[in-house]
């Protein structure tokens, strides 16, 4: 059977995503798809919903004063963008995100900009204090239509190992 489906019944599958610990292989690198084309609306939005008052994300007349001739998307949605995208691969199963290091945003991203992002397994380890449960360190790298990387860090993940996680407890999940 193919990963990500698991058998429910006679000729019934059901969906899943995220692996567990024993899945994740240091050097394995993982292309997130869907890529996601950034929108003036959404920057408005997460600038609005985080209180971030710098007018070089909303306002366009500031923007065009500036080196980039325009308004710039928030680099912290940059960062959450990348994150969601790295889900079903890196953390659909996980318990927690333990911590983020090395956070570099490289280029500006605009609305209108398309990006795609992917994730080397740098390290894996069992936990020492969790039994069942594992800590997998990935490097995350954006990139946008063209090719430019516009952000990269790394991410440490709480992650369950097979028959551990959440959703193997639960029935009919």
């Amino acid at each position: 059977m193919a990963r990500g489906v698991k058998q429910v019944g006679g000729q019934r599958y059901r969906e899943t995503f995220g692996r567990y610990l024993e899945e994740f292989d240091v050097g394995d690198i993982y292309e997130h798809r869907p890529g996601k084309t950034v929108t003036e609306y959404e920057n408005h939005l997460f600038t609005l919903l985080t209180l971030n008052t710098h007018p070089l994300h909303f306002d366009a007349e500031y923007g065009k004063a500036t080196e980039f001739g325009r308004n710039l998307v928030v680099s912290t949605y940059t960062l959450s963008l990348l994150i969601g995208m790295s889900v079903t691969d890196l953390s659909q199963k996980a318990i927690a995100n333990l911590g983020m290091d090395e956070v570099k945003f490289t280029a500006p991203v605009f609305a209108g900009d398309t990006l795609y992002s992917e994730s080397e397994v740098l390290a894996k380890r069992e936990s020492k204090s969790r039994p069942g449960q594992g800590v997998v360190t990935v490097r995350t790298v954006g990139r946008n239509q063209d090719g430019v990387e516009v952000c990269s860090f790394v991410r440490n993940v709480l992650v369950p190992a097979e028959g551990h996680a959440v959703e193997d407890r639960i029935e009919n999940y």
